[in-house]
């Protein structure tokens, strides 16, 4: 194998002290290997020892502030102990089965609230596995996530309740349904009330096997059914340290979380690097910019559908980030165009990482520094990445794309089955197929391409939706869109794309013409339809299968009619 087709593990440490001058770890004699090892040692090696680590060092620091509430390490800390005491008497450990030993899975909806961390590191201390739920999710997915898991306690949000009476009755092992934020009825319980009665931490002590399962995350399902992904303690804890490194995050750093639900890759690498969380639930991006001012903010996260939007609004020239060293986005690709515009706007610069449910999550991240525009950046500390050929699987030199591979110990335990057993689909040498295209260049910096279930083939050339879909974005009128596959007899697939535009005098034609005109003809569009919007998920993410199977559907019905 090249040693150009291998990144990662680990970095220059000289590298990462320039960059990172507020690392968590800053022990300049250490290799970033030892600095994730000592993360791992004075936690205990569990998620909830990083909280009890912080509660000890900077009882009095902030950790969350929403709205006009602080928390401070030590009253997070005692709150998860409440919330660790009052779940045992709901769901005492040793009844669970198979992977999760004496566990059971308490689902906690992921609200952007300071509720969810308390529910989070309750969930682990008890010794159960927290199964994080998107709040946000319709009924069917939500059933599906609940029983998947098989969850036995859920921890909800109001906005919740009448999505879980449509499904209640068709989840016989949900024992309890607790709202973090309004009144039991019927009963159910709130966390205010159960923390009420349960004031005593003694309950809850609890020795954990840092290997031991301790979260459930659940994939996008933009290409099936979501998977419920195990996480081991010591997958979550390495990598809430790679990310802090990665960040930069430290005691006098800010982040501010503008995201639509809490993603625990935030808040265990705040609680990691003891560093302070400002919650931003509003979605209009003039409030989370005027809120990252007056709380000094020095990190500005967000999802790649708001940073387009703050883009392309009218009112970005007159926004500035004093504070902040960077806005960082992850969940999906950010255009370069609209990371270039907002970091010319707002004077930082603007960074991608890239990760999946599977590693817990974050594998890359651009330099602060110096970013590099379109890519995800090299791997994070203690991370391997190399790029293999769809079909020989063998390693790839830079340049050329093919499937990613990435290993490390943020890999997850594995996938768990409905049956209760885990497959970890990781091979002999440690290396776990990502399910996206990308390349490499020399320096071992990311670019990502597509997902491999959505690229095709068309005259044997290799079609990327995503790339075809860039050269659609440049038309002037074009607002959002999509292309997808469209079987061909002759050619095997060709492209078809969704427009959505902001000219009612601009046709199908005038698009098609634009972007053929720029493209090989094995990428040409050979269909176009112009839409009122693109559908997406809760967190920005085109759902391409299933747009693919309902246009395939109607075309096929369609041309039936016709013959």
């Amino acid at each position: 194998m090249r040693e150009s087709t291998v990144a990662g593990a680990p970095p220059d440490p000289d590298l990462l002290r320039a960059v990172l001058p507020e690392a968590v770890l800053t022990d300049p004699d250490d290799d970033p290997a030892r600095r994730l090892a000592a993360v791992l040692d004075r936690s205990g090696g569990t998620v909830d020892g990083m909280l009890r680590h912080a509660a000890r060092t900077a009882p009095g620091r902030a950790a969350i502030k929403s709205g006009q509430r602080t928390v401070s390490f030590a009253a997070l800390d005692a709150a998860a102990d409440n919330f660790a005491a009052a779940l045992l008497e709901l769901l005492p450990t040793g009844h669970g089965a198979n992977a999760l030993g004496g566990a059971s899975m308490v689902g906690v909806a992921a609200a952007l609230d300071p509720a969810f961390a308390v529910a989070y590191y309750g969930t682990v201390r008890a010794g159960h596995v927290c199964a994080v739920v998107n709040p946000l999710q319709g009924a069917d997915e939500l059933h599906w996530v609940l029983e998947s898991a098989d969850v036995r306690v859920l921890v909800a949000v109001a906005d919740m309740a009448d999505r879980l009476r449509a499904i209640r009755l068709d989840l016989p092992n949900l024992r309890h349904v607790v709202y973090l934020d309004r009144p039991g009825e019927g009963g159910l319980f709130t966390l205010a009330g159960m923390s009420r009665r349960h004031r005593s931490a003694e309950a809850a002590a609890h020795r954990t096997d840092p290997d031991a399962a301790a979260v459930a995350q659940f994939t996008s399902g933009t290409t099936g059914r979501p998977k419920a992904v195990l996480l081991t303690h010591r997958n979550v804890v390495y990598n809430a340290a790679q990310v802090a490194l990665a960040h930069g995050l430290g005691a006098t750093t800010v982040g501010l979380n503008h995201l639509p639900t809490y993603h625990p890759m935030h808040l265990n690498s705040a609680v990691c690097a003891g560093s302070t969380q400002v919650l931003v639930p509003a979605g209009d991006p003039a409030e989370a910019v005027a809120l990252a001012r007056t709380t000094g903010a020095t990190h500005f996260y967000s999802l790649p559908v708001r940073l387009a939007r703050m883009a392309a609004d009218p009112r970005l020239s007159g926004w500035q980030l004093p504070t902040a060293r960077a806005v960082l986005s992850g969940g999906s690709a950010l255009s370069p165009s609209a990371a270039a515009r907002l970091s010319a706007a707002l004077g930082v610069p603007v960074i991608q990482g890239y990760g999946l449910a599977e590693t817990s999550p974050l594998t890359h991240c651009d330099r602060i520094d110096a970013p590099q525009p379109g890519s995800v950046g090299r791997p994070v500390p203690g991370t391997g990445c190399r790029v293999v050929d769809l079909d020989t699987r063998q390693p790839l030199p830079p340049g050329q794309p093919g499937e990613v591979q990435v290993s490390g110990p943020q890999v997850m335990a594995g996938y768990l089955a409905t049956d209760g057993s885990v497959h970890r689909p990781v091979d002999v040498d440690g290396w776990f197929d990502t399910g996206d295209v990308g390349y490499l260049d020399t320096d071992g910096a990311l670019f990502l391409v597509d997902r491999l279930k959505d690229v095709f083939k068309c005259d044997n050339w290799l079609v990327s939706p995503v790339e075809v879909e860039r050269t659609v974005a440049k038309h002037p009128a074009v607002v959002d869109c999509m292309v997808v596959d469209l079987p061909h007899p002759e050619r095997g697939a060709v492209a078809y794309a969704l427009v959505v535009t902001d000219d009612d005098d601009v046709t199908g034609d005038d698009i098609t013409a634009f972007v053929n005109g720029q493209l090989p003809d094995y990428q040409h569009l050979h269909g176009i339809e112009l839409v009122r919007e693109i559908p997406r998920s809760a967190t920005g993410k085109v759902r391409r299968r299933d747009i693919r199977t309902q246009l395939h559907g109607r075309l096929s019905a369609a041309h039936q009619n016709t013959v």
